[in-house]
């Protein structure tokens, strides 16, 4: 099938489920493996799983068999493998830490998508991903620590 057409059953696939702030990056140069990155971003685990099936769906659809798919079970970030293409579906706060749009390519592929497409999803301080656990505690809790506790007395 045409690179382009299948690129754009994908993005019509993420859209169709309101994925937000889809980038498409050309790989050929890069990598014989597949010719396309999609990057998009979803608000909650069940979002996320649902922009694979949907990308799944349509790909089957077409005559594209899934490869593979990778991270349904945590939903955080989901990746689904159809040959030319590997998409990855994530939630804002991973994404910005893993920050693929800077391995792919800085100048993503020039789609039309629509406007709930293009806007950058954002992460609450409350979904924000710390995989080294290095977040502030909540302003009551700083410093109530055992070590800051009075010692008890045996009187």
């Amino acid at each position: 099938m045409d690179i382009q057409k299948l690129q754009r059953a994908v993005v019509d696939a993420l859209e169709d489920v309101k994925a937000q702030d889809i980038k498409v990056f050309n790989t050929e140069h890069l990598t014989s493996m597949f010719d396309r990155v999609v990057i998009a971003s979803a608000t909650s685990n069940r979002q996320t799983r649902a922009l694979a099936n949907s990308v799944a769906d349509k790909s089957r659809s077409i005559g594209v068999p899934v490869i593979a798919t990778e991270g349904e079970d945590t939903g955080e970030w989901v990746l689904v493998d159809i040959g030319d293409i590997v998409i990855h579906i994530m939630q804002p706060a991973i994404r910005t830490y893993y920050n693929l749009e800077e391995v792919w390519g800085s100048k993503p592929v020039r789609l039309k998508l629509s406007p709930e497409s293009t806007r950058p999803a954002v992460a609450s301080s409350e979904t924000a991903f710390d995989p080294m656990g290095t977040r502030d505690e909540p302003e009551g809790r700083r410093g109530a620590s055992r070590s800051s506790r009075p010692a008890r007395s045996n009187r």
